[in-house]
């Protein structure tokens, strides 16, 4: 089995803006290095090369941004989050993105070779959101070989 993972967000302000030219100005370089991450496997994208023109307002509602990724497995996964510049962008996401105020990130299993579609990762979210972390949708927290997240987290 692989593990896939979504998070999605709203920016604070438009992308063009340059209260958020930080973050992307920096997708490239961050999407690059996690395709280039041992255990990488797949991570959703359109012919720029991310997935912030990605209409996902069906699923999530508007205005908000999705990433998207397959890993081979938690632990390669964690090491890309962790301890790589990954974790510089995601400890100053609140200056770009707003508080959603539920769940907003979560990952689930998927037979290998399986690329999940928005559909798939909306309803895994929203497993998510009513349950908590089940074998079908969780966090870091349900998964026990992986500790990072409890240090590494911004507060």
């Amino acid at each position: 089995m692989h593990l896939a993972q979504l998070n999605i967000g709203r920016l604070r302000y438009s992308a063009s803006d340059l209260r958020v030219a930080g973050f992307m100005e920096n997708l490239d370089r961050v999407n690059a290095l996690a395709e280039a991450m041992p255990g990488f496997v797949w991570r959703l994208k359109d012919e720029t090369n991310n997935a912030t023109k990605i209409d996902a307002s069906g699923d999530f509602g508007p205005g908000v941004i999705v990433n998207m990724s397959v890993w081979k497995s938690a632990e390669e996964l964690e090491r890309f989050v962790w301890q790589t510049v990954h974790r510089r962008f995601y400890n100053k996401k609140a200056e770009w993105f707003h508080a959603l105020g539920d769940a907003h990130f979560v990952m689930w299993w998927v037979e290998e070779g399986h690329l999940p579609g928005l559909g798939e990762a909306a309803e895994r979210l929203g497993m998510l959101r009513k349950h908590g972390s089940t074998d079908a949708a969780f966090g870091w927290d349900h998964l026990p070989d992986v500790k990072m997240w409890r240090t590494q987290r911004c507060a």
